[in-house]
């Protein structure tokens, strides 16, 4: 019993100590954990004569009961202290001058996608949109590159398991938007698109804008205007001069390649255009006897490169603020 009393004493002036919730757990696992000191007198009892066990057992029962009781209170105590101690240092002092809130801006892509956006929607263009995984059929066939077609190696395309590809254009857009209506059609598809190519001018994903136009008497003629108008518009320069060079793409014919001058009198290719061939235009369920059409693709992280005056592509994929705040105050209104 004396020893019982001890214990008593000893293990509530070590609570009264205690100054953390590990500490708390260290003394509960010491007192009345398995091997705990009043947990081996409750052992002793079956060693004890009978007429003594009623009363040694009441006595470490007591003490077991009065030791959880202060552990409790003790705990409620430390966590107290803890609540007061985090208000404290996370007391804000309003006397002290605010933070301004940090206030981000548009990507250069979209900045220079609302810019076209807005010029083709002037010029009476809809806009498209279309999955970015296609069939084969719409990425290549019915843009007139059958299977073995030597066009298909001029991109080099991303494969999934069952057949079907990552578009490597914005075409695949044009062709499900027109196979089910009559004309006129006055679309631009713009999008992400991949191809297996990344260097200081290539990313293995990238942005285009596609157009197309298909009504009764369309011509070479209309096509340059859109594009001469478009062009000068992007750049903000009346005067920009402009040529179109023969060139070669499976979905249209004639077709060229569009060239601007540029500040140090170097001619810079910026996009691609033709009349549409009659195969693709068959292909969407126009009538080649009645309509023409033509179409054109245009890179857009290329135009932003050269609108914002960007000599390296990585720089638009790797979120560095340093460069992204450059075009703070460049936004253009949405449509």
């Amino acid at each position: 019993m004396d020893n019982l009393n001890l214990v008593l004493t000893e293990v509530l002036d070590a609570l009264h100590q205690t100054l953390s919730i590990q500490e708390l757990e260290q003394l509960k696992s010491k007192y009345i954990g398995k091997s705990g000191v009043i947990t081996a007198f409750m052992q002793e009892l079956k060693n004890l004569p009978v007429e003594e066990k009623k009363e040694f057992g009441a006595k470490v029962n007591q003490i077991k009961v009065r030791f959880e009781t202060a552990l409790n209170n003790q705990k409620e105590i430390i966590l107290a202290n803890e609540i007061k101690e985090k208000l404290a240092s996370e007391t804000i002092d309003v006397t002290l001058a605010g933070r301004s809130a940090k206030s981000g801006s548009l990507h250069p892509v979209s900045i220079a996608l609302t810019r076209m956006l807005n010029i083709f929607a002037g010029l009476g263009f809809d806009i498209a949109d279309g999955p970015e995984i296609e069939s084969d059929y719409y990425n290549f066939m019915a843009l007139n590159m059958p299977e073995n077609h030597p066009a298909r190696a001029m991109q080099d395309t991303f494969y999934t398991k069952n057949s079907k590809v990552l578009r490597t254009h914005t075409s695949p857009i044009q062709v499900r938007y027109a196979e089910n209506k009559t004309p006129p059609i006055k679309v631009i598809a713009p999008g992400r698109v991949y191809r297996v190519d990344m260097d200081a001018t290539h990313s293995p994903m990238f942005h285009q804008l596609e157009g197309l136009w298909i009504d009764k008497g369309i011509s070479l003629a209309n096509l340059k205007g859109v594009i001469i108008q478009f062009l000068k518009l992007f750049f903000a320069k009346e005067d920009l001069q402009i040529r179109f060079r023969a060139s070669f793409f499976p979905f249209t014919e004639p077709s060229a390649e569009v060239d601007i001058l540029s500040a140090n009198g170097k001619w810079l290719e910026v996009l691609g255009c033709g009349m549409v061939h009659p195969q693709v235009l068959k292909n969407m369920n126009i009538d080649t006897g009645v309509y023409r059409g033509f179409a054109f693709g245009i890179g857009i992280d290329r135009f932003t490169m050269l609108k914002y005056g960007i000599n390296d592509l990585r720089l638009m994929f790797e979120n560095d603020l340093d460069f992204l705040t450059q075009f703070k105050g460049v936004n253009e209104v949405s449509l």
